[in-house]
C-alpha cells in the first residue's frame, strides 16, 4: 500500500523522523494528502488548505511542495480534520475529510478522533494497525472551489529599521514594527520593570517665581469649578503662590529645570499628535491642550462614525486613553464627541510610538454627512387597501424621514398581493425615490407576499430579521442603487424601532451587514419607557 511516492513503511519511518513518533493523525493524513492528489489533475501548480493546525499540516508538508514557509500551505483552525488542495489559478480543487459515518467498524480510530479516552489509554499499537488496514477507506472526498483572492500572499514591500527593538520590519505596517506593538507572543524583561519615571527636578514654590511651568495646574473647587490655576509654560508669579499653596502644592515643575528628553514625551505634545491622527472628515479640535487633554468637536451636522477595533487597540497601549460617544449617533455641528490624552506628565517614547502605530492606519473618527434622500413609503396590506382599517404608517414614517430633511416624494398603499407589490416598488423607483420604505407584511406567517414582491421587483442583497426589539423583523435590500428596508408592524405601536437606529445609517451611505446587525444585539432592547427620550437613552447603544 502506497502513499504518494512512498511505501507505508518508508512513509511511517518519515513519520517518524519527521515527527519524532508514528504519530497517528500524520498517518490519517497521508492517507488523505494521497487521496487529494489523486482527484487532482496532474500537471497544475496548487496549493492546500488544512482545517487544523494538529498534525495535518505535517502530512501536507512532506507528500507536497506546499509549505507554510512558501505560502502555498494556510492553515485555518476550523477544528476539523480536514484539507483541500486546489488549482492555484482556478481555485478548482478536492477536500478530503475523515467520515465518522465510516468509523463504525473502526473503534480505535474513532476513540482517537473523538478523544473519547485519555491518550494513556488508547492502544497505539492496535491504532496504527487500524489506520493501516483501513487505507483510503475511512474518508470523504468531493469537489470544491477556493476564492483564489482570499489566501493571495501579500508583498513585503519596503523594508526598515524598528526605532524600538532596532530589528528590520516591513514599513507597510506603520512607523514600529508589529511586535513592539504588542503583538509579540512572548514578554520581556522591559514587561516586568517598575513603573518608569522621567528625570524630572521640582522646585519650591518660593524658588519658582519667574519661572515657567511644565503644565497646566488644576484646581478644584468641589461642586462649584476645575480648572487650570495655572497654565502650561505661564511665568509663575509672586500672586500665584498663595493660590497654589491652598491647593496643596508645595513644589511645582518648571520648564527650565527640566529641559526636553528624547526617551520621553510631553503629555501636550502627545496629545496634539494623537490628536492629528484620530480625526477624519467631519471632526476638528482647536487649540492648544487644557489639561494636557484635546476635545474633538463635530464640524458639521451627520453621524458619527468610530473605528471601534483600533480605538480599542490605541487604549491598550499603556499611559494613553481616547473615550468617544457611540459610534453610529447622528451629531450636531459643534456638538464634543471625543477625547484624548498622555495619561502621565511625560509618556515613555515607546509607549508614544506604539500608539502613534495604531493612529498611523487612518482616522479614528468621522462624521459622515447624512444625504436629504427622495423617500418612497409602499404601505402593504389589503386591510388598508379595502378601507377596512385607516392608513397610520404613512404619517409615522414621513415625520421620522422628515427629521432628518428627507422628502417624501410618493407613498402607496397596495393589497397584499405579489403582483401589485412588485408593481408599487417599481412605481417609487420610477417616481426617483432612493430609498424606499415599505411597511407593515413582514411577518412569520408562510403566506407573507412582500418578500416574494420585493424580490419580483429585482432587489438583491436581501437580509431578513435582526437582533433588535422592537423590530425583529426588520428588512434589508437594495434595488440598483435604491436602498430597501422594510418596517415591521410594531412601528405602529412603539415609538422607537429597528427604523430609528438604521436611518441614519442608510443615508449616511453605509452598507449594513448581517455582522452588523448582529453586534447591535448588545444594546438593541428597549425598556419601554412610559416616557420616551430616545435618542437620549440606552436603546442602540
Amino acid at each position: 500500500m502506497d502513499i504518494g511516492s512512498y511505501s507505508y513503511e518508508e512513509y511511517l519511518r518519515l513519520v517518524e523522523s519527521f515527527h519524532n513518533y508514528a504519530a497517528p493523525g500524520v498517518l490519517l493524513g497521508g492517507f488523505m494528502v494521497d487521496l487529494a492528489l489523486k482527484n487532482l489533475p496532474g500537471g497544475i501548480l496548487f496549493e492546500a488548505v488544512s482545517e487544523t493546525p494538529k498534525c495535518l499540516p505535517d502530512a501536507i508538508q512532506l507528500l507536497t511542495p506546499c509549505t507554510t514557509g512558501n505560502g502555498w500551505l494556510k492553515v485555518l483552525n476550523l477544528g476539523r480534520y480536514a484539507l483541500s488542495l486546489y488549482d492555484k489559478y482556478t481555485g478548482q480543487g478536492v477536500r478530503v475529510a475523515l467520515d465518522a459515518a465510516r468509523l463504525d467498524a473502526r473503534p480505535h480510530i474513532r476513540a482517537w478522533l473523538f478523544k473519547t479516552r485519555p491518550k494513556s489509554e488508547q492502544d497505539s499499537q492496535r491504532l496504527l494497525a487500524e489506520i493501516r488496514s483501513a487505507g483510503h477507506d475511512p474518508y470523504k472526498v468531493h469537489p470544491v472551489r477556493i476564492p483564489v483572492d482570499r489566501f493571495q500572499t501579500k508583498r513585503k514591500g519596503k523594508i526598515g529599521l524598528c526605532p524600538l527593538c532596532e530589528e528590520a520590519y516591513p514599513l507597510a505596517d506603520g512607523p514600529i514594527c508589529r511586535g513592539c506593538r504588542g503583538e509579540a507572543p512572548y514578554e520581556t524583561s522591559e514587561d516586568f520593570r517598575e513603573e518608569r519615571r522621567p528625570p524630572l527636578k521640582a522646585l519650591p514654590l518660593e524658588q519658582a517665581v519667574g519661572k515657567k511651568s511644565l503644565h497646566d495646574l488644576t484646581m478644584i473647587i468641589p461642586g462649584k469649578s476645575k480648572g487650570p490655576a495655572v497654565f502650561h509654560d505661564q511665568p509663575i508669579t509672586v500672586g500665584d503662590l498663595c493660590r497654589l499653596q491652598t491647593m496643596g502644592r508645595r513644589r511645582i515643575y518648571v520648564r527650565e529645570e527640566n529641559p526636553p528628553h528624547p526617551d520621553w514625551v510631553h503629555e501636550n505634545e502627545a496629545a496634539v499628535a494623537f490628536a492629528e491622527g484620530m480625526v477624519g472628515e467631519g471632526v476638528g479640535f482647536h487649540g492648544p491642550p487644557q489639561e494636557g487633554k484635546v476635545n474633538f468637536a463635530a464640524q458639521r451636522n451627520g453621524l458619527f462614525w468610530v473605528d471601534e477595533r483600533r480605538l480599542e487597540q490605541f487604549n491598550l497601549v499603556p499611559g494613553v486613553m481616547c473615550a468617544c460617544r457611540k459610534g453610529y449617533t447622528p451629531v450636531s455641528e459643534g456638538r464634543q464627541v471625543a477625547g484624548t490624552r498622555a495619561i502621565p506628565l511625560f509618556l515613555p517614547k515607546d509607549h508614544f510610538l506604539k500608539a502613534m502605530a495604531v493612529l498611523s492606519q487612518g482616522p479614528l473618527f468621522r462624521v459622515l454627512p447624512l444625504r436629504k434622500a427622495r423617500v418612497g413609503i409602499l404601505v402593504t396590506g389589503s386591510e388598508v387597501f379595502d378601507g377596512l382599517v385607516e392608513d397610520r404608517f404613512i404619517p409615522i414614517i414621513g415625520a421620522k424621514v422628515r427629521h432628518y430633511d428627507c422628502e417624501v416624494i410618493q407613498a402607496q398603499v397596495v393589497p397584499d398581493e405579489r403582483e401589485a407589490i412588485r408593481k408599487g416598488v417599481l412605481d417609487l423607483v420610477r417616481s426617483g425615490a432612493d430609498l424606499i420604505v415599505t411597511t407593515a407584511g413582514l411577518s412569520v406567517d408562510p403566506d407573507d407576499v412582500t418578500r416574494q414582491g420585493l424580490l419580483d421587483a429585482g432587489v438583491t442583497d436581501m437580509t431578513y430579521g435582526a437582533p433588535i426589539l422592537p423590530g425583529a423583523m426588520t428588512l434589508l435590500a437594495r434595488l440598483g442603487p435604491v436602498q430597501v428596508i422594510g418596517v415591521p408592524a410594531c412601528a405602529l405601536y412603539f415609538k422607537t424601532t429597528s427604523f430609528d437606529l438604521l436611518l441614519p445609517r442608510l443615508l449616511a451611505g453605509l452598507t449594513i451587514t448581517r455582522e452588523d446587525l448582529a453586534r447591535l444585539g448588545h444594546g438593541a432592547f428597549c425598556i419601554e419607557c412610559k416616557s420616551c427620550t430616545f435618542p437620549k437613552c440606552p436603546f442602540g447603544t
